[in-house]
């Protein structure tokens, strides 16, 4: 029987393309060459499932000429590559790489905070540019974590994850902001109190978002957000370009209007805000909140199982929409 057929869109563990060639005839992209949009479309043409890591769109354009396709697997826990609603209603499932990545993406938060916090990056590049002569007193001073107060802003997994991070290890007062309050038992094992966006932006020596991106959630802090903030406070984005309006943000850098920001992820990406790379006061890492070779590994068993169980048994471990399932 002929092997369904699967498109890697990027370069991926060597392992798990054996992996997928045990049940598909797959055509993969090891050389990790930066298609366009047509080049994607005509490599998918007779393709029945893709493996995306996040920066493939797949809209209706591309679904309209992609008559075949069944399944796109997403190695990330964020989909807004994927317009569902045309996905769902040309048949198409998309699934996603949530759970796997948690731990690991809590941690690099939590790193972030404290990188910002104590101006490390503006430290080491002082001392690589040989200006360190002497020691001073206010020398590169930062802000406390301990015993200071953490704003999260998105409370799933990873927000919750950065929590007890900060509350059970660093004795942080953590407030929080979600779309829905966690329940009284969540909120207790996470010592967060749930609090407006204003009063937490009011409030927090460290801000750090961790929502998903959506249209509604576009531009959750913009230049209106930064003012309410402390001019001694921190802001951190580990959860996805287009949360945070960047601009806005390099200005109010610039301006010193909030101390500093570390950001691991930009409005389109990779393309950086330029204005963001003239500011000292922030730490800019390229989206790898997740880089971990046992964490990358996960992602990607996690794509490939999906892609696996769909094209084979019609059955999918972490469906973004699964109304798709219910017509197969």
């Amino acid at each position: 029987m002929t092997k369904p057929k699967v498109l890697v869109a990027r370069a991926i563990f060597p392992e798990t393309i054996t992996r997928l060639e045990q049940h598909f005839e797959v055509e993969s992209n090891q050389t990790d060459a930066a298609w366009s949009k047509a080049e994607l479309i005509a490599k998918l043409q007779g393709k029945q499932g893709a493996f995306t890591t996040g920066s493939e769109r797949i809209d209706a354009e591309l679904l309209d000429a992609c008559p075949d396709l069944k399944i796109c697997a997403n190695m990330a826990v964020g989909y807004n590559n994927f317009d569902v609603d045309a996905m769902t209603a040309h048949g198409v499932l998309g699934t996603n790489a949530p759970d796997v990545l948690t731990e690991t993406t809590a941690d690099f938060g939590f790193a972030l905070l404290m990188a910002t916090a104590r101006r490390i990056a503006e430290s080491e590049h002082y001392l690589r540019a040989g200006q360190w002569t002497k020691w001073a007193y206010d020398m590169f001073s930062g802000s406390d974590i301990h015993g200071s107060t953490l704003g999260i802003i998105g409370m799933g997994r990873i927000g919750q994850g950065i929590a007890k991070r900060g509350a059970h290890g660093f004795g942080m007062k953590v407030i929080y902001h979600n779309r829905s309050r966690l329940d009284a038992g969540l909120e207790a094992e996470c010592k967060a109190g749930y609090v407006s966006k204003d009063e937490l932006l009011r409030t927090a020596d460290h801000v750090v978002l961790v929502v998903p991106y959506s249209p509604a959630s576009h531009h959750t802090i913009g230049a209106a957000e930064l003012a309410l903030m402390k001019p001694t406070a921190t802001l951190i984005n580990i959860a996805r370009g287009g949360i945070v309006d960047d601009a806005a943000l390099a200005v109010a850098l610039r301006e010193k209007r909030i101390a500093a920001a570390g950001l691991d992820v930009f409005e389109g990406e990779p393309k950086v805000h330029p204005d963001l790379l003239t500011v000292p006061n922030v730490v800019l890492t390229p989206h790898i909140a997740s880089a971990t070779v046992p964490t990358r590994r996960a992602m990607a068993d996690l794509a490939t199982d999906n892609l696996i169980g769909f094209l084979t048994q019609k059955k999918a471990l972490t469906p973004v929409n699964p109304a798709v399932l219910a017509t197969r």
